[in-house]
């Protein structure tokens, strides 16, 4: 499994069990995430990137409220993260498969 797979089921099981976790885990989550989508990002490139809103703002301002989001919202904050990097591992898969890996 690779760091990002391994990463995106935390991210699964931390949704599973938000009701568990800490503000402060949520917002670290979160924060790992924003990190993760923004190198992601930066390997595939500005203009390969469609992912419609800019979940980076969301998952900032999600984060950066942690302490106060209701579990619903943080769930759904922590989901998006997940389906986020999900895709982007997806797209970035298919740029190495099509340029041979380089």
């Amino acid at each position: 499994m690779t760091h990002t797979t391994e990463f995106i089921a935390e991210l699964i099981r931390a949704v599973n069990e938000v009701d568990r976790l800490t503000a402060r885990e949520v917002s670290r989550l979160l924060d790992r995430s924003i990190d993760t989508i923004r190198d992601m990002r930066g390997h595939i490139g500005p203009e390969e990137t469609a992912l419609g809103r800019d979940v980076v703002i969301y998952l900032r301002t999600a984060s950066a409220r942690a302490r106060w989001l209701p579990v619903d919202q943080a769930k759904d904050a922590l989901l998006d993260a997940a389906t986020t990097i999900r895709t982007l591992k997806i797209e970035l898969d298919a740029k190495d498969e099509a340029t041979g890996g380089n």
